[in-house]
């Protein structure tokens, strides 16, 4: 087992917040729905615990509002909460008024329920682009110490390629910002992502092995592996969405408990906030001044 420590991260949401589902359900559809986040969460937690493994949990603030008793539970359990803002909405998609104020709604219900004070922040999706650039400042500005919105890879919904691949900088006026990249390996000169979610669950187990081990061992860099709650759920309801959609959410999810069991055998891991400070970030994003609001 390599010494290095990798982030252990988790997006605690419902299966009908995904944005694959912006176009099924509303907003306000959300409400009827069969909730199954606390259940699941709580299996992952259990999980968790077996392997004497701590977590991220960046929560969602309209679950947070509605399951304060889970978010107690978790911050009970050691792991770190941090936030996943409130209403799930694709970052490029709102304004910086827009994202500020779903910001703090969601800072404030999360830190109601956990006691503690949140120090990092992940979008919906990965959505902090080269579109949403400015979201940085506004994190900043609001007093998050560190993010994990920035996937340096190209992809249909998400995704900043010309992003360094692992924890760096962002300069923010008289205030910096770590971020902590979802994870990739090189190869042939492409970034290819391995270390989580549909990656995780869709390809093969031995390709996020492989790419956890070689980060590890190869680049002596910590991976930054993340996963949903509802994807140790395979009797969640089916929702209707394009065949893509349908692929990239159902795909092997009575697959995903076993393959997690084994990577929490595999390799070590600790809540991201615990990973960044033995990592001092040395590259910097560059951005171009039309990038920052």
């Amino acid at each position: 087992m390599s010494a290095v420590v990798n982030a252990m991260t988790v997006d605690v949401e419902d299966y009908f917040h995904v944005s694959a589902f912006d176009r099924v359900l509303t907003r306000d559809d959300w409400p009827a729905q069969e909730s199954r986040v606390e259940a699941n969460t709580e299996r992952l937690l259990a999980l968790l615990a077996e392997h004497h493994v701590r977590a991220t949990c960046f929560v969602l603030g309209w679950v947070a509002e509605r399951c304060p008793g889970l978010v107690k539970t978790i911050a009970a359990g050691g792991h770190e909460v941090a936030s996943h803002g409130y209403w799930h909405r694709l970052v490029y998609t709102q304004t910086p008024d827009e994202f500020r104020e779903d910001l703090r709604r969601a800072r404030g219900v999360i830190e109601d329920a956990s006691g503690t004070r949140l120090r990092g922040y992940r979008a919906p999706s990965f959505s902090i682009t080269a579109q949403s650039l400015w979201a940085l400042d506004v994190l900043a500005e609001e007093g998050y110490d560190y993010d994990a919105s920035i996937f340096p890879i190209r992809h249909d919904r998400y995704g900043l390629p010309t992003a360094p691949r692992h924890i760096f900088r962002v300069q923010c006026g008289a205030r910096d910002l770590v971020e902590a990249p979802g994870s990739t390996v090189r190869i042939a000169g492409v970034k290819m992502p391995m270390a989580g979610g549909g990656y995780f669950r869709i390809l093969p187990y031995a390709w996020t092995r492989w790419g956890i081990d070689r980060l590890n061992r190869v680049e002596r860099q910590p991976a930054v592996f993340y996963l949903h709650p509802w994807e140790i759920d395979p009797h969640q309801p089916r929702l209707a969405a394009d065949a893509l959609g349908r692929f990239r959410h159902y795909r092997n999810l009575d697959r995903t408990e076993g393959r997690l069991r084994r990577l929490l055998a595999e390799f070590r891991f600790a809540p991201l906030g615990d990973v960044l400070p033995a990592q001092p970030p040395a590259a910097v994003l560059e951005r171009a001044p039309a990038a920052v609001a």
